[in-house]
């Protein structure tokens, strides 16, 4: 059984617990977070661009419907980790593309593999399902590129460099009391972009 106060040192299972809830909007603050991280790691791994970006939403399709599986005791990143890992290499062989794989990692033996078997979801995805998926992480994104600079900024060290919010005070140079309301306002701005995708997936499972 794992311990509970192992959870409590990611910071991102309250937003995994919010998305198991059914907040889904909890999944794409996690989307947001990590997406770009994700993105490098399969860029590593894939040298065609448009294949980055396919197999990186594959990944978080992935993730979202294994995320009742995801016990907390591993951090979140690691488990999101080896999925990405694991998706690429699947997507790779599937289309016979795997001579873009940097060989070094497909000359990793085969734990990545095992221990991820069990998180991984059924490969019973629905075009639905998938649309909905993408539709998020685009208007995520789209909504992160329209904010003013200094929300973005905010939002941008806050969610996805983890920083504090005296941290943040201190990088961007004004009181802490403003950063909270930068965040507060970035988020609005999203959760709004947001919202109507939300509501058109009401009742409806991914």
């Amino acid at each position: 059984m794992t311990d509970p106060l192992e959870k409590a040192v990611d910071a991102d299972w309250p937003l995994v617990e919010r998305t198991i809830a059914g907040d889904q909007r909890a999944y794409g603050l996690l989307v947001l977070k990590y997406q770009r991280r994700v993105q490098r790691l399969i860029g590593r791994m894939v040298r065609d661009v448009d294949l980055v970006e396919d197999i990186t939403q594959e990944t978080f399709i992935r993730a979202y419907r294994a995320l009742h599986q995801f016990r907390g005791d591993a951090q979140f990143y690691t488990w999101l980790y080896r999925i990405a890992v694991n998706t690429a290499k699947k997507a790779l062989l599937e289309l016979k593309r795997d001579r873009t794989v940097s060989e070094s990692f497909f000359a990793r033996d085969e734990e990545d593999e095992t221990s991820v078997r069990q998180s991984e979801p059924s490969s019973d995805e629905t075009p639905e399902s998938v649309l909905a998926a993408k539709e998020i992480a685009g208007v995520v994104n789209s909504a992160m590129d329209e904010l003013p600079e200094e929300l973005r900024q905010a939002v941008v060290l806050r969610e996805i460099e983890g920083l504090s919010y005296e941290e943040i005070s201190l990088a961007m140079a004004c009181p802490i009391g403003t950063v909270r309301s930068r965040i507060f306002r970035a988020r609005e701005a999203i959760s709004a972009k947001v919202k109507p995708l939300l509501d058109k997936q009401t009742g409806k499972r991914w």
